[in-house]
């Protein structure tokens, strides 16, 4: 029996924006496949590409990075992908993608690749974009210098790929093609004695023997490992040895980043003339015009905003028309499936836990798909690098990063897709500390609350015309502030860290490549769907047996015996109103079940603590059954109340049940102090589901949600607290 032969692997690598998930899609077609790296939920991409010799080969897209130096454990996956260092195994080649317009600074990444002694081929792209700004690369000349084949290459359209098919099968062929090694040497004696006294404490296993590889790899943990990184898998020894080495140079006021960046630049800057030509004079070019404008500490600014409102809308109307539509789908499916099954538990289960909980998981995929619609396109044409140093200079003063205000932004129509959306900011720290206020913002969900508290409030016929408009501006103002103030909190204390500068690189712009975009709207969404998905199912069954359970057999009877009385006297002719007086019975009904439900009890639990913030156990079911999303509290409330489920934030009905419940001594329950303080907490609380499950899943770890979830309620309670006995104290109701 033979044994099979495991795959050879290529790694695609390069700097950000430099068309390297392109050309990645361009030789796996649509043979790629998305995974996690092992330990961490960073997505990574691996596709399959045919050779005439080497036979079959995977192909893994690394994530990009203008550096292998790694502070963070998300870069630190480019250095592990590219070397081979645990848990992921060594590359058998390297595919370095590097942007023809941006060369000098490419060269960079380059030169720490070569150190590794891994068989490497340079793609050589946008080389097009570089013929249009009056310059050309001598690849022959470029291939003499760094010691490596060069293939000029257009990811976008497709151009060049047969030759580097070509070369990547040749150095796969000759294991000793594509490995110069070393391009530049460390100098200086101070440095030259740092990477000697580390060499002995880099692991074996790193390393294998190869004393070059060995060199590198010091030199790769001199740059990265500090007081703050956030490494994994470093052995003690060497921590503690880089530690030592680093003092030591600060204490002499060396800066050991300086005396490397300066070393490998003086290698390209004596050696970029005799490869990178001028063809004529330059012009300036049209990414050059459009940035003068767009990067306009105001113009700019202003057309950011004009930009992010226009996706704003594009997610709530552009996704309105398929949200009612999975919604009408859902609904027949589940009616459907009441029509082929008896009445019980089991049906009640499947229609009301298992399918309305594939309903909450699929209702949420239009918003999702058009927001990284709309990402992928500025990401493809150049302008996310764009925004992220416009907003930059604001978000800072607030400790957040440029990237963060994306995501914060589309978080007003959806928390779920804008969490996810934090996944093009690089740093660790950044995207927790932007998923953490992300939920703050004032999201869709909350609208239909809003709508039937305002007009419960302010009824249409009331003598206040702006009332209800202005008291809704005044929430999502209230709220935006408060998401910054918070950000401002936590960047200083359960998220404290250094602030990384932003580091960005600036693209010339481009028409996106489609199937890549499109590609990506389906791989995350499908990444959602699988994996948030499941936790929300399992949450959404849990609620249902809170709603529904325990049965009440005595309960049904009786309002059975009620019913029959009901037709009795439409037989004898008493009675005419027999649909309005039996849809009233089965309001009443599905009220006294669920207060005598699990649910019902849990909040006559937790009355005590809800009673300081004007709320009773009625409210307290509501703010239950808003845990699987938001907008079931006004279905809820209808439930409550006797009004059945099928009620809307619209029903008049509603409104005016609410506007006249009273509690057993006499007093209004939705007092307009009652309705504010109810406003305030639904603001703050984070009562979603679905946005705790994608936190999960996107931090891999229970402990977050549970920070978000812990902060915001407690956040939420001291708030409705103070609105409403601050209320009392100054004498409103």
């Amino acid at each position: 029996m033979s044994l099979a032969i495991p795959r050879r692997r290529v790694a695609v690598a390069g700097n950000p924006n430099t068309g390297k998930t392109t050309l990645f899609n361009r030789l796996t077609g649509s043979r790629a496949r998305v995974g996690n790296y092992p330990g961490i939920t960073v997505d990574r991409h691996f596709g399959l590409l045919r050779l005439p010799r080497a036979g079959e080969i995977e192909l893994m897209d690394v994530p990009g990075t203008y550096s292998l130096a790694a502070r963070s454990a998300e870069e630190e996956l480019a250095i592990q992908a590219i070397a081979g260092l645990h848990p992921l195994e060594k590359p058998d080649a390297i595919v370095v993608v590097v942007d023809a317009t941006q060369l000098a600074r490419n060269l960079y990444f380059v030169l720490q690749v070569l150190e590794l002694g891994i068989p490497t081929v340079i793609a050589l792209n946008m080389v097009d974009e570089l013929g249009k700004s009056g310059q050309e690369v001598d690849v022959a000349a470029l291939e003499r210098e760094i010691g490596v084949p060069v293939r000029p290459v257009v990811a976008l359209r497709g151009e060049g790929l047969d030759a580097l098919r070509a070369s990547i099968d040749a150095v796969l062929a000759n294991g000793t093609a594509g490995r110069p090694g070393w391009c530049w040497r460390p100098t200086a004696p101070a440095l030259v004695a740092d990477l000697t006294a580390l060499e002995d404490a880099v692991p074996e296993s790193w390393h294998h023997g190869d004393q070059a590889r060995r060199r590198a790899l010091a030199l790769w943990s001199l740059l990265s490992i500090d007081e703050h990184d956030e490494l994994r898998g470093v052995p003690a020894g060497l921590r503690v040895a880089v530690r030592a080495r680093r003092a030591a140079a600060e204490a002499t006021g060396r800066s050991i980043e300086e005396e490397v960046i300066q070393g490998r630049y003086a290698w390209i800057d004596a050696r970029v003339r005799s490869f990178l030509h001028e063809t004529r004079s330059r012009i300036v070019s049209l990414t050059d015009r459009l940035d003068r404008v767009l990067l306009h500490p105001a113009l700019g600014f202003a057309i950011f905003l004009v930009a992010m409102g226009l996706v704003f809308q594009a997610l709530f109307t552009g996704a309105d028309p398929f949200i009612g539509w999975i919604e009408r789908a859902i609904a027949a499916l589940g009616r459907a499936v009441e029509g082929v099954l008896p009445a019980g538990s089991f049906r009640d289960l499947l229609v009301h836990g298992l399918i309305e909980g594939v309903g909450a998981v699929l209702v949420f995929l239009p918003q999702i798909l058009l927001l990284f619609f709309f990402l992928g396109v500025m990401e493809d044409t150049g302008y996310m690098s764009r925004v992220a140093v416009l907003m930059d200079r604001i978000m800072k003063m607030i400790g957040l990063h440029g990237r963060a205000f994306v995501p914060m932004l589309s978080g007003y129509a959806c928390a779920v897709p804008a969490i996810m959306a934090t996944r093009t900011m690089e740093r660790k720290r950044d995207r927790l500390l932007t998923m953490m206020v992300v939920p703050l913002m004032t999201c869709s969900a909350r609208l239909p609350v809003y709508g039937l508290l305002i007009a419960a409030l302010y009824p249409p016929h009331a003598q206040a015309p702006f009332a209800q408009g202005l008291l809704l501006v005044a929430i999502y103002l209230f709220t935006t502030v408060l998401a910054l103030l918070c950000a401002a909190v936590l960047g200083r204390t359960v998220l404290r860290g250094p602030r990384i500068p932003l580091i960005v690189e600036m693209p010339p712009y481009r028409m996106p490549h489609w199937p890549s975009v499109l590609r990506m709207m389906g791989q995350k969404s499908m990444c959602f769907v699988r994996q948030a998905g499941t936790i929300i199912l399992v949450c959404s069954v849990g609620m249902w047996v809170l709603l529904s359970f325990p049965r009440h057999s005595a309960l049904a009877t009786e309002y059975e015996a009620r019913r029959a009385e009901v037709r009795a006297e439409l037989a004898a002719g008493e009675s005419s109103d027999l649909t309005a007086r039996l849809a009233a019975l089965d309001g009443e009904e599905e009220s006294a079940r669920l207060r005598g439900s699990y649910a019902g009890r849990f909040g006559r639990l937790l009355e005590p603590v809800l009673a300081p913030l004007g709320f009773d156990w009625q409210i307290g079911i509501g703010l239950i059954g808003a845990f699987a999303a938001r907008e079931v509290f006004v279905s809820t409330m209808a439930v409550v109340y006797g009004l059945g489920p099928d009620v809307d934030e619209q029903s008049d009905a509603l409104r005016d049940r609410i506007r006249l419940q009273r509690r057993p001594d006499g007093q209004r329950v939705f007092t307009p102090l009652v309705c504010f303080s109810l406003m305030v907490f639904f603001a703050l609380a984070c009562q979603c589901m679905s946005t705790l499950a994608t936190v999960k899943r996107e931090t891999a770890t229970w402990r977050w949600p549970a920070l978000l979830f812990a902060y915001m309620t407690a956040l939420a309670w001291g708030a409705s607290f103070l609105v409403y006995q601050g209320g009392r104290l100054l004498g409103f109701e």
